[in-house]
């Protein structure tokens, strides 16, 4: 069964990264993803109104429909009469379903568009800060329409590669480029419990959270190699030694943490590496080891794709996890 959403939304006053759209989103009875569309590859960049259109599928697996608007970042955000349209069946016709306060003529109260909800668990209290809104008349044609507002919005930099403050132009890029991938390994493994994290897909397997393990060991024997001229200490080699080299030894090691304490170990020690950069520069990058043919910067690229190749082994491993086994909690009848 189709179904078609439009609003009329502009966007006033927005930066290179600024972007307004509606987006509509299908919920399944299944868990399985349903329609979704965010307007992510025609976003709403003019400063007229104008009206966008969503068009969808409801089906058999379908459990609600969902649908708003989207404002990225800094800027003045307009939206204004949402129309929501979905199929007769008999007749095969879009028909007008009747939505509450679809053009914002009711007064906001307690600070709440009424009829509205924001349920999005992105939306931190640190960015809500940022964001105000109000209803304006700023069109002889209409009357309330709905202005949000974002001031001061830090810029998510996670997606563009490139010089960053701070760092000389290339360190900076390829800071750039390591923390990219470093967002993404986190955002991969946050939510696993103890469970998934030491699953073994086979006896010669290495656990999620060996392999976080590993990657924050690998950084850390380059930043000794690269900024001290030097490779583990007793100590150190007692600690990270397991997690640099796996399998027996990383397989008896990294059991019964939770994701809290392998994202800690690997958080710190991206910061080490963060520090020590700033004290360095394109030069540096340049420079070749005596008695090798490999520069420093050879060296930062082997710790960034080794992020990378390691990152796709966790996604195939979390794939293969198999679910939590089922609680049979039916009691046997006992027989006197």
């Amino acid at each position: 069964m189709k179904f078609k959403l439009t609003a009329s939304v502009k966007l006033v006053g927005g930066d290179q990264s600024s972007w307004a759209s509606i987006w509509a989103r299908v919920d399944n009875k299944n868990d399985e993803d349903g329609f979704f569309d965010n307007m992510g590859d025609r976003p709403v960049l003019s400063d007229t109104w104008d009206t966008y259109e969503i068009n969808g599928y409801i089906d058999e697996y379908s459990s609600s429909l969902n649908f708003g608007g989207i404002c990225m970042y800094n800027g003045k955000f307009y939206f204004d009469d949402f129309k929501l349209y979905i199929e007769n069946k008999n007749t095969g016709a879009l028909e007008e379903v009747k939505l509450d306060n679809h053009d914002f003529e009711k007064k906001i109260t307690d600070n709440n568009i009424l009829d509205w909800k924001n349920k999005n668990p992105m939306l931190t209290d640190e960015i809500k800060k940022g964001y105000g809104f109000k209803l304006v008349k700023d069109d002889p044609s209409k009357n309330n329409s709905l202005c949000i507002e974002g001031k001061n919005i830090k810029i998510d930099q996670t997606y563009i590669i490139g010089e960053r403050e701070g760092y000389s132009p290339q360190i900076g890029t390829l800071i750039s480029m390591l923390n990219n991938l470093s967002a993404r390994v986190e955002r991969v493994v946050k939510d696993l419990d103890q469970r998934q994290l030491d699953h073994l897909h086979d006896e010669k397997a290495n656990s999620i959270g060996a392999l976080i393990m590993h990657l924050a060991a690998a950084e850390k024997i380059y930043q000794l190699y690269t900024f001290e001229n030097r490779g583990f200490n007793e100590e150190e080699e007692k600690f990270w030694g397991p997690a640099l080299n796996l399998d027996d030894a990383g397989r008896e090691a990294f059991k019964g943490k939770d994701v809290a304490y392998y994202l800690k170990i690997y958080k710190e020690v991206r910061a080490k590496t963060l520090e020590e950069f700033k004290k360095l520069d394109d030069s540096w990058l340049a420079k070749i080891r005596p008695g090798s043919t490999d520069n420093n910067h050879y060296y930062w690229f082997h710790v960034m794709e080794h992020q990378s190749s390691h990152l796709g082994q966790i996604l195939f491993l979390k794939k293969r996890i198999p679910p939590p086994p089922s609680i049979n909690l039916e009691q046997k009848k006992k027989i006197d």
